[in-house]
């Protein structure tokens, strides 16, 4: 049998209190976490991932405590924040960390994908994004350490442990506060105070402006919101219409939707991408909306939900394994529409995936590829097409077996692609997958 890639689960508890200036787009914030050492290993060093610092003059440290003690011998440089232990941290001890910081927000920069990672943290004209903003614990493993691989520009490339997130928000202004989604629905405290809490997620991310308009839907006890611009009512409500279908479809296929909420944000940038509880959608695909369900503004909605099973209830490395969750959810639009909108199958194959003709195999790093259009045709594209063939190889049956008990079986883990054709290998008794995997894979399995 093949033998999984251990990534040890890290309990994470943080707790964030903020002021938010969001006239001056500032905000100071007191997090504590909470981690607890499942690695079966002792720790001498800490190591959290700072985003935010990535951007110069955005992120200012103030105060970094370590079970209410200064640490006084700290590096921070570019996302990385790290220190040594006074005393290695054992098997099942915990530790609280405490880390004061303030940001000043930045304006959101678009470019040419291929030659800049869209930026999505920050401030446009109509909107303040609030994602990867607070110091970050990231995986460990007992023989490699802390896992946090260099930004690239294009891809991600932060891998998630599951956390606990108790989040509470104040504005300086508190007569005029915005309109805000977030990751979780918001529970109002008194003096002003907003309450958000999560449990079993991957990021905790808001998005506010004073513009939003909001509609929102009951889809099985799940809270759907679908926030957007003025002008663009039409799409707003399609948009809700579109990721109740896939919260629907997809609990029915892969497990149930983990959380209560799913916001979903006109992202005033050119981009859609995933957060945990809340995604984005492109200005542009708004814009270019026809009122049909052939266009990309329903495409990627039901792209960006599936994020929800293939990043949220089952995470993965984003930079070294990027087909275990952008090839699943590519292929879930095709499942999207086979099951809503079947006369649109043959058009979304056509004009999704084989308009560009693409080549090259899916199982390399984001920076292998060398290129955003490279990236994209191999590991979405011809990734699309492989689930597609280990569909027809296996029969509908069989496959939908396999892929929910993966889900479940990896469910608030870390998967890596040796879970996959692990879980795989248990479904596949007298198929040979060979040439489907020689074909797609420049590392099949054995």
């Amino acid at each position: 049998p093949v033998q999984a890639q251990q990534v040890a689960p890290v309990p994470v508890d943080y707790r964030l209190n903020v002021l938010m200036d969001y006239d001056q787009k500032t905000l100071e914030v007191e997090e504590n976490i909470i981690y607890v050492n499942t690695s079966g290993d002792e720790i001498s060093d800490v190591l959290l991932a700072v985003e935010p610092n990535l951007i110069p003059g955005v992120f200012t440290l103030s105060a970094l405590q370590m079970d209410g003690m200064d640490v006084s011998t700290y590096a921070l440089e570019g996302q990385r924040l790290a220190w040594n232990f006074a005393s290695p941290l054992g098997n099942g001890q915990s530790v609280k960390i405490t880390v004061k910081f303030s940001l000043a927000l930045p304006l959101v920069e678009q470019g040419d994908p291929n030659l800049i990672r869209p930026q999505i943290f920050g401030v446009t004209a109509r909107q303040v994004n609030l994602t990867n903003w607070y110091p970050m614990v990231v995986p460990y493993q007992a023989e490699n350490g802390w896992q946090l691989s260099d930004p690239w520009f294009y891809g991600e490339h932060l891998v998630y442990p599951s956390a606990v997130f108790d989040l509470s928000l104040q504005f300086v202004d508190p007569a005029n506060v915005p309109v805000i989604a977030a990751s979780a629905p918001a529970e109002v405290r008194e003096a002003g105070v907003i309450h958000y809490s999560m449990a079993d997620g991957r990021n905790f991310v808001l998005s506010m402006g004073r513009q939003f308009q909001v509609v929102s839907m009951d889809v099985d006890g799940v809270s759907v919101f679908s926030y957007f611009y003025p002008g663009n009512e039409f799409g707003g409500q399609a948009v809700l219409d579109a990721t109740a279908q896939s919260i629907r479809l997809y609990s029915r296929l892969f497990g149930a939707y983990p959380h209560s909420s799913l916001s979903v944000v006109q992202g005033d940038f050119n981009d859609g991408m995933e957060f945990d509880g809340l995604y984005y959608l492109s200005n542009s695909f708004y814009n270019l909306y026809d009122n049909t369900p052939k266009n990309y503004l329903i495409m990627v909605a039901a792209h960006e939900t599936c994020h929800q099973w293939w990043f949220g209830r089952v995470a993965n490395d984003q930079a070294r394994e990027p087909w275990l969750d952008e090839s699943l959810s590519t292929y879930c639009e095709k499942l999207f529409y086979e099951n809503y909108y079947a006369d649109a199958v043959d058009w979304w194959w056509s004009t999704r995936v084989d308009f560009y003709q693409p080549t090259g195999k899916i199982d390399g790093d984001v920076a292998g590829y060398g290129g955003f259009d490279p990236y994209t045709n191999a590991v979405y594209r011809l990734g699309a097409h492989f689930v597609e063939d280990l569909r027809k190889a296996l029969g509908d049956d069989v496959f939908f077996t396999f892929i929910k008990d993966y889900s479940t079986q990896m469910n608030g883990e870390i998967a890596a692609s040796a879970d996959f054709f692990r879980i795989l290998e248990g479904y596949t008794a007298g198929t040979d997958l060979s040439s489907i995997f020689s074909t797609y894979f420049a590392n099949p399995p054995r």
